[in-house]
């Protein structure tokens, strides 16, 4: 009998049915409140009626027009609507299917715009599985351990991880940014480096957001130097930290942006942005892929970005995030082993550590598993698993926010019995 491969396990039993809206139901009709949203993807909710209706529509009409021999209606009115929300000056757009491929996209770019071969990342970044993406993934070993040897041309810098360094975020951001500078000076000059690579919020590394004087601090010497900044929105993208851009909390713009995720509402699609006059500058061939820009993908994301516009969903995210932000911020307070809670938006994270405050993945999985059994999905994350994060769409009202942070309640006590307060 084939299988699937033993390595892809499910972070839960649950065999899903269907979804619908925050909701996904098992073959038993067993409904969980979906905190994962397929890692972030479903944006607007499990089969979002108007997302179904023009996926549905455009299957009947076109399924696929390969976007470097025909053009299609679908990418030209997705062009148009994504530059209702990107930044001034990202006015030109190369579709690929994923957010590794969409990452190597951008820094192939700016190695062929610039001339110059090294990319910096931050520590604890998460960009990608494929060799190059996966080079520059540095929040765990799991994704780039076995295959190596890796792309050559990647440096490491700090990421201002306050919580990880013990220290108050001005001081972290203080160190990070001397230790780049620190960078430049003995391990990749400026004449060599193409670009710097980021997160507006580390996403597996542990949902760390970064703040403006970093960012800030990383434009400046982008400009002073010469090389790109490249934002990584893969995961912050379309709404999910409570702006349509993780990056617009930070007031900086980037050089090439990346998107994907929950820009289709589920379907494969992901692009960069970059300003006309450097997309210019790619190679000619070196842009193209049989199913980037799909006809189904590219009306579903057309749909996606209506439905954020027209139901609110980035203003929803804002406040539903800060009132599931406030709920767990209350179990924190009160239950021990609980070292920390972060993010942005509708993009949370619990960390749990140990009485000597190491990192705790042992009672992270035991909170996650307990999750399930009252009706709650939840994904790890983090260095060691230490880290629950809380994902959920973007459509998710008041109600459920509530029913899910009172089966977080009940998770957490049931995964953190006996364990000393913090």
């Amino acid at each position: 009998m084939t299988a699937l491969s033993p390595h892809l396990r499910q972070a839960t039993p649950v065999v899903a049915a269907r979804g619908e809206g925050v909701h996904l139901f098992d073959q038993d009709g067993r409904r969980y409140l979906d905190f994962t949203a397929g890692i972030g993807v479903t944006s607007t909710g499990h089969c979002h009626p108007k997302v179904v209706a023009a996926a549905q529509e455009q299957v009947g009409t076109l399924i696929h027009g390969q976007y470097t021999t025909v053009m299609h209606q679908p990418l030209r009115q997705l062009v148009e609507k994504l530059g209702e929300v990107l930044p001034a000056g990202l006015d030109s757009l190369f579709f690929t299917n994923s957010g590794s491929e969409a990452v190597e996209a951008a820094l192939r770019l700016a190695r062929q715009a610039t001339g110059r071969p090294n990319v910096i990342v931050c520590h604890g970044g998460f960009h990608g599985r494929t060799v190059a993406a996966a080079a520059m993934t540095t929040s765990g070993t799991r994704f780039r351990s076995g295959f190596s040897p890796l792309m050559s041309g990647v440096v490491v810098t700090p990421f201002p991880s306050a919580y990880r360094y013990g220290w108050d975020e001005e001081t972290a951001t203080r160190f990070a940014l001397k230790e780049l500078d620190y960078t430049l000076q003995t391990i990749s000059s400026p004449a060599d480096t193409a670009a710097i690579i980021v997160e507006p919020v580390l996403g597996e590394g542990g949902y760390v957001p970064a703040n403006r004087a970093f960012m800030e601090g990383l434009r400046e010497r982008a400009d002073r130097y010469g090389f790109l900044f490249i934002l990584d929105e893969v995961q912050t993208g379309v709404g999910r930290t409570g702006r349509f851009w993780g990056h617009d909390h930070f007031g900086v713009t980037p050089d090439i942006l990346v998107t994907a995720k929950g820009l289709a509402s589920g379907f494969p699609l992901s692009g960069i942005a970059a300003s006309e006059a450097l997309m210019a500058k790619a190679w000619p061939g070196s842009q193209g892929g049989t199913y980037g820009a799909n006809a189904v993908a590219c009306a579903a994301a057309c749909a996606t970005l209506d439905v954020v516009r027209d139901e609110k969903l980035v203003e929803n995210a804002e406040a539903m995030g800060a009132r599931l932000r406030q709920g767990l911020e209350a179990v924190a307070d009160r239950t021990p082993g609980i070292g920390d809670v972060r993010g942005l938006g509708l993009m949370l994270a619990t960390e749990f550590v140990t009485e000597d405050g190491g990192p705790d993945p042992e009672t992270a999985a035991r909170v996650q598993r307990a999750a399930v059994d009252e009706g709650l999905l939840l994904l790890l994350c983090g260095a060691w698993n230490q880290v629950v994060r809380m994902i959920p769409a973007l459509v998710i009202d008041e109600t459920a926010v509530d029913e899910g942070l009172q089966a977080w309640t009940t998770a957490v006590e049931a995964g953190t019995a006996g364990a000393t307060r913090r």
